[in-house]
């Protein structure tokens, strides 16, 4: 689904970030972060991934790398940087997802993922916000698959944005080693797909990066959830879902959080 998801997302895995920023000893107004445009994004991944089954909303971060079937434009980047051959049938370890991760914060990215949130520093649990992803700013590399994604799946002229309201967080916890600090834990909200709404929990972690709060946060549903629960056209879907070929679909974000004044606008 080149959707992304839960990432998008799962996005609101934004919310973690705050939890990095200093805690005072007396209570603060709420602190507002905005997602920095250029330096975000969110991606979709199928497990399994049959050698194609993934996207991206920043194509252009030298990390990513499209699969099999990929267009013209992107044929010299699938051999240059090598793929595997053969399809992966098998369903991999929920750790190795997103298959190509984001190295570093650059500030490349197409300006699709905005948003921002609100979060009193001493009550964690209070934290507000939207992520927001533009469906059709989605690419698998693959032009054909992805103009008909937009078209007969994602239906992107009805619905154009892919949202995930953050509600609250779960207990944080903090891992210190010599490349700073990680903070890891639970983002709970609400997850909007082609104008459904459904609960959702996304897995953050959130640690320092390029002048900001650097989050990532994912979550996965299971693929027949893509018919039943969000009304994708199971003919356009085809025998992927319809057979079970495909089992989880995993979304999540990789966005910068900063001070509004600092982030792109």
């Amino acid at each position: 689904m080149t959707l992304t998801v839960r990432t998008f997302l799962a996005a609101g895995a934004v919310a973690a970030a705050a939890a990095l920023l200093p805690v005072a000893g007396q209570a603060q107004a709420p602190v507002r972060l905005t997602i920095d445009k250029k330096s975000s994004l969110a991606w979709w991944q199928v497990n399994p991934h049959m050698e194609h089954l993934w996207a991206t909303t920043c194509p252009q971060d030298p990390s990513w790398r499209p699969g099999e079937g990929a267009s013209l434009g992107w044929a010299a980047d699938f051999l240059a940087k090598g793929m595997s051959t053969g399809h992966s049938t098998k369903l991999a370890d929920s750790s190795s997802i997103p298959l190509y991760p984001r190295r570093r914060v650059r500030p490349v990215c197409s300006e699709a993922v905005s948003g921002e949130i609100t979060v009193d520093t001493v009550n964690w649990s209070s934290a507000k916000g939207t992520v927001t992803v533009k469906a059709d700013q989605i690419t698998t590399g693959t032009d054909m698959r992805d103009n008909y994604a937009k078209k007969s799946i994602l239906t992107t002229a009805n619905y154009p944005d892919i949202k995930f309201t953050v509600d609250s967080l779960g207990p944080m916890v903090m891992k210190t080693s010599a490349r700073g600090d990680t903070l890891r834990g639970n983002v709970y909200g609400t997850f909007e797909l082609r104008g459904v709404s459904q609960p959702m929990v996304a897995k953050a972690r959130t640690t320092h990066e390029a002048g900001g709060l650097r989050v990532r946060a994912q979550f996965m549903i299971n693929t027949k959830d893509m018919i039943e629960v969000y009304k994708m056209s199971k003919m356009a879907l085809g025998l992927g879902v319809g057979q079970t070929i495909w089992e989880e679909l995993h979304m999540g974000v990789d966005i910068l959080l900063k001070d509004p004044a600092t982030a792109t606008p």
